[in-house]
């Protein structure tokens, strides 16, 4: 991996976090957990664990991108 990977993928991760920190205080029992979806350099599509019982963050992630999802990077927090 080339720092310009390593740099992109930290950067991903960071939104994955605040994505996941949307949801603090309101998953229980379940983590707060966020994900980035990632396809050609570009944010295709972001989601988060809204609350218990809700779908989990990369269950948002992929319906938001729909079809674009195909090919894509997922980072999630969990």
């Amino acid at each position: 991996m080339t720092r310009e990977e390593r740099a992109a993928a930290e950067g991903y991760m960071r939104l994955a976090l605040a994505e996941a920190a949307k949801g603090l205080g309101r998953t229980s029992p379940n983590p707060a957990v966020g994900a980035v979806l990632v396809k050609g350099g570009r944010v295709i599509a972001r989601g988060h664990h809204a609350r218990a019982g809700g779908p989990h963050a990369e269950v948002v992630a992929l319906r938001r991108a729909g079809p674009a999802a195909r090919g894509a990077d997922l980072y999630s927090t969990l």
